[in-house]
């Protein structure tokens, strides 16, 4: 599988399933072969580094270096939770809690325990919704290659109080994985979801095309979390999709912490009347990452609600890219929609493309779309040094005031200390990095200034 159009891409697994799983695997690997890689001139890929874009001859199921028994005492959540399956480089070590949620009609099951217990409800859902953001090469590899993930079906008015976790590892170098999330609610139904993805090496090379699906059945309510950790030379697709019908409420969040170049594309519908979706991203750049973030929010209906807010803290000479768009069909009158993209730089090298966008076919709606880039605010690091803390350790703690919007916007107290944690072992590694940080340009590069709310600062003037 490659990068460059000169390189040989590597030949389909040899799973076997039934019938039509193998049929659409082998459907799935000839469109990924006829499509050509994405160039940067088309508009779904504008601004994005193609040539960062390493697929090299990384292979799936490889046997990695890890021992199970070392990546289990790994894979904790700092949080209760029902349920958990772990994966290494595709392959299942180990799931538990499905069991006793079986007792509740609740389906929690590898997507290879999937196709022998649940066959029809796989083959009704599995990559059912469209992707449409540009990753469509990248969406048929990930089906002709997916083997590792969860199918998680709650019924109908089953209320699920603690959440479920899934941990994918990317063990050792040259390896690829495919992260499948398959989430299907009944009506009235209530599940949260976290997805943890990270690799044993920090500095690992590999290849991770994930894609989770969030089908939210009418009242029904799903929270769904994705944590990105994958080691810094990791090439990175994560391809979202949430439908939403009458009364449901669909919420995700994205954090993005690791990888050397990171596709993200998220794409939410609301189905029917009622619906309600809240999409949400975190990201901390540094070195010469790249976060390239695509979203569309689809109003297809009357009264329907939808609100994006995506947030990145950029260092060194890391890129950020948002194209976000609000499609409102003609008669979805009463359409309630927002979109903002926020980005933080903390080295004036660092870069931030926003390309928020509405495409509204209908009069009677409310949407509003915006993005803002600014540096960090001189006064506020100013008060923190006069107290004692270095400008980068303190540019870092302004970041983490700034996160905090997002953050708080998550129902599980619990899961957002995660999130926190998580982000706050992000900034440590940088700070143990050479500093790449240059000094400031006469000319300031921001394309909005704005003064930020900063949590962090609480409590530090005493």
């Amino acid at each position: 599988m490659a990068g460059k159009s000169g390189q040989t891409p590597l030949s389909r697994d040899g799973s076997i399933g039934p019938t039509w799983w193998e049929e659409r695997k082998a459907a799935a690997w000839k469109k990924f072969q006829a499509m050509p890689m994405p160039r940067r001139n088309e508009e779904d890929w504008r601004f994005a580094t193609i040539d960062a874009i390493q697929l090299g001859d990384f292979q799936p199921g490889q046997k990695g270096s890890t021992s199970a028994e070392a990546l289990l005492k790994r894979s904790t959540a700092s949080f209760p939770h029902t349920a958990k399956a772990v994966f290494s480089n595709d392959r299942l070590l180990h799931i538990e809690g499905g069991e006793e949620l079986a007792k509740q009609g609740v389906v929690f099951e590898s997507l290879a325990g999937a196709l022998h217990k649940h066959p029809s409800l796989l083959e009704k859902h599995f990559m059912a919704h469209p992707v449409d953001l540009g990753a469509q090469k990248f969406a048929a590899l990930h089906a002709a290659h997916a083997s590792a993930g969860v199918l998680i079906y709650v019924p109908k008015n089953v209320d699920l109080k603690l959440p479920l976790v899934s941990f994918h590892w990317l063990d050792g170098n040259e390896s690829a994985v495919f992260p499948h999330t398959l989430i299907v609610t009944g009506e009235n139904a209530k599940v949260t979801v976290v997805d943890f993805l990270s690799s044993t090496e920090v500095g690992g090379k590999g290849l991770a095309c994930g894609l989770n699906d969030l089908l939210v059945g009418p009242g029904a309510k799903v929270d769904y979390v994705c944590l990105q950790q994958w080691g810094s030379q990791v090439t990175s697709f994560e391809l979202n999709s949430a439908r939403v019908e009458k009364d449901g409420e669909a919420r995700s969040l994205f954090v993005n912490l690791g990888a050397a170049y990171a596709r993200q594309e998220s794409r939410s519908t609301m189905m029917g009347s009622g619906a309600r979706s809240e999409m949400l991203g975190l990201s901390v750049g540094n070195d010469r990452q790249e976060f390239d973030q695509r979203t569309l929010q689809c109003h297809d209906v009357p009264n329907t609600w939808s609100d994006l807010l995506y947030k990145n803290a950029l260092d060194d000479r890391s890129k950020s890219i948002f194209k976000g768009l609000i499609r409102v069909a003609p008669g979805a009158a009463k359409t309630d929609a927002y979109q903002n993209n926020r980005n933080l730089l903390l080295n004036p090298e660092a870069e931030a493309d926003s390309m928020p966008g509405l495409e509204i076919l209908n009069d009677d709606v409310r949407c509003t779309h915006g993005a803002t880039t600014g540096q960090i605010d001189q006064d506020q690091l100013f008060y923190l040094m006069a107290r004692g803390i270095d400008p980068r350790t303190g540019a870092q703690l302004l970041a983490h005031g700034f996160f905090e919007e997002v953050i708080e916007r998550l129902p599980e107290k619990k899961i957002g200390e995660a999130v926190r944690s998580a982000v706050a072992a992000k900034f440590a590694a940088m700070r143990s990095l050479p500093s790449q940080r240059v000094s400031r340009p006469e000319a300031n590069r921001e394309k909005e200034s704005e003064t930020l709310d900063v949590r962090a600062l609480q409590g530090l003037s005493h």
